[in-house]
């Protein structure tokens, strides 16, 4: 991918600083959020989904609390965040407001996204909402979290999200200008680097620490957000928030800040992912018709298609799905246990709730968490 095909993007993710949020501490910059999220709106109006990561939520509960300096105790952290996530929640949902705009606010933990129940429930809520046209403000869990299942940074908690809803685009802005060669706070002839491989060996040696000191994150976990960003294909643009309109610039394709290239294409990544990463825990074996469709059509799977159920697995678990020759023809992310599966095998989705009790999703595995083999 160029910087000329970001504009075809269909999905963005938008991390933004504790620095530039809380204007370096001082408080909520009002004025800076309303130029990001007025971008933000533009690209919803070109039916592009928005998915923001907002840092600030201990940097402005520590300006509300008019502490002196960010708290270093985890239950002073805790009540920091749980203060200024007021302010963050409140100040988006105005600005997004204007322009007609409904804004959620999602809080995640390491744990919802190492867990593969959660992981999946988070998927599909953040899914959901941006089905129904709604901007999800994600930030991590701070009130709750401990040292144990903390992200560590909102960087690493943008890139997981990128990963989890398929971004094509991750875009974090910043108080730095870019990624440079060196040092340009030591090296008055560090240059800017335009464009460059996540898997560049160069990277671990300009990548440094937090500036400010008011988040946890620096050079060295953008570096690292925009290697897990590309595990699912999404390119990656550290760029200072400063830049006038620089969200609908870097978006048009405009070269500024630092372009981190993905290693692979979001589909090559996709498949690489789920063929190659994940243990099969079970199998599924298909009518020819349902074959066909899956190789044809390229929709999911549909549980009425189902002849027989294999293995002892659970909802979000890997399984193969298998021709009735014994072929695998293709493997994904089941949305049912083995249990549930069996129940519902040869029947159509109006009955799950009947034979079950209940009904998640229509689809026993969809075409997203799906790959041909």
């Amino acid at each position: 991918m160029s910087r000329s095909d970001f504009r075809g993007s269909q999905r963005v993710v938008i991390k933004i600083g504790s620095s530039l949020l809380t204007d370096g501490g001082k408080g909520l910059n009002k004025t800076a959020i309303g130029a990001w999220v007025e971008q933000m709106s533009a690209l919803r109006q070109q039916n592009v989904d928005v998915v923001l990561v907002s840092s600030g939520s201990v940097a402005e509960g520590v300006s509300r609390l008019k502490l002196k300096a960010r708290p270093k105790l985890l239950h002073e952290l805790q009540a920091a965040a749980s203060v200024g996530q007021m302010g963050l929640v409140r100040c988006f949902e105005n600005e997004f407001g204007r322009h007609d705009l409904l804004a959620a606010q999602v809080l995640l933990t390491h744990d919802d996204l190492s867990d593969r129940q959660r992981y999946l429930n988070a998927r599909s809520t953040l899914l959901t909402l941006l089905n129904f046209g709604v901007v999800p403000v994600i930030n991590e869990n701070d009130a709750v979290a401990t040292e144990e299942i903390r992200f560590g940074d909102n960087d690493t908690l943008g890139a997981l999200v990128a990963n989890l809803v398929e971004a094509d685009l991750l875009i974090i802005l910043t108080d730095q200008t870019g990624l440079f060669d060196a040092n340009p706070s030591l090296n008055p002839d560090a240059k800017l680097i335009s464009e460059i491989s996540v898997n560049e060996s160069l990277l671990d040696e300009v990548a440094g620490g937090s500036i400010s000191g008011l988040g946890r994150g620096g050079m060295y976990t953008k570096v690292r957000a925009a290697r897990l960003a590309s595990r699912s294909g999404a390119a990656t643009v550290i760029v200072s928030g400063k830049i006038e309109e620089v969200i609908k610039r870097v978006f048009e394709g405009e070269e500024l800040g630092t372009y981190m290239v993905p290693s692979l294409e979001p589909l090559a990544a996709r498949k690489q992912w789920l063929a190659g990463q994940l243990q099969v825990k079970g199998g599924v074996t298909l009518d020819d018709g349902a074959v066909n469709i899956l190789k044809t059509a390229g929709k999911s799977l549909l549980a009425v298609g189902v002849k027989t159920v294999q293995g002892k697995f659970q909802r979000g678990d890997l399984v193969s799905c298998y021709d009735l020759q014994g072929h695998e023809v293709a493997r994904g992310l089941i949305n049912y246990g083995a249990d549930e599966a069996i129940k519902i095998a040869g029947k159509p989705s109006s009955e799950f709730e009947k034979l079950l009790g209940y009904a998640d999703a229509e689809e026993l595995i969809h075409r997203d968490n799906m790959v041909l083999i």
